[in-house]
């Protein structure tokens, strides 16, 4: 097993993993604030609703002339600026999700193109600090895997609202919501922990 090759694949390692835990942090930001602008387009459903079933003709607002259809108006121009920035947002995440990806391809290209010199049990070698090749190349993959299927999954759903689907458009902070892995997502989480503590004693041991 040459030791500079092992050195040059820990070290990949490690830049990859950076890579995931910079981008896991923009994507948790994005999702916030697309949590907040589904929020917003519920409500705004909401509001649509409530227009089409009141009497404005009944109403002190009666004599204002075309109000009902004004306010419609306004309110689907609502409707339309916050489905645009949610794309705006999937786009976001969709650049996260292809940084992580990348990372975790040149990862897994670097192994395969030095099988011969990474053998098994170098590969699943572990000890109580550090994590085992095998461990964080698992790792790397059910991160990458987490963020594909996330991605595609919120953008279905995304391409499922319309303004014509009020009664969709109303459940949808909810059913965003109800995407979240928190499990999967804690996992990703702990392998970063792991991975940062066996890095930061690594760097210790050198110095």
């Amino acid at each position: 097993m040459s030791s500079s090759v092992l050195a040059s694949f820990h070290e990949q390692l490690h830049k990859c993993f950076e890579v995931v835990k910079v981008n896991k942090s923009i994507w948790e930001g994005v999702l916030v604030e697309s949590t907040s602008m589904m929020s917003s387009l519920g409500n705004l459903a909401t509001q649509i609703k409530a227009l089409k079933n009141v009497q404005l003709a009944n109403t002190p607002l009666a004599h204002f002339p075309s109000l009902q259809e004004r306010l419609h108006y306004k309110l689907s121009l609502a409707v339309d600026t916050v489905l645009r920035k949610l794309d705006a947002k999937m786009d976001a995440l969709q650049t996260a999700r292809n940084a992580i990806s990348q990372h975790v391809s040149a990862a897994f290209q670097f192994y395969e193109k030095n099988t011969n010199t990474l053998d098994i049990v170098c590969c699943v070698a572990r000890s109580a600090t550090c994590p085992s090749i095998a461990d964080m190349l698992e790792w790397l993959q059910d991160a990458d895997r987490h963020y594909r299927l996330q991605l595609l999954q919120r953008r279905d759903f995304l391409q499922m609202l319309t303004p014509t689907d009020l009664t969709l458009m109303e459940t949808a902070p909810k059913r965003w919501d109800s995407l979240r892995l928190p499990s999967r997502e804690e996992r990703i989480g702990d392998a970063l922990c792991q991975v940062s503590f066996f890095m930061d004693m690594s760097t210790k041991s050198q110095l």
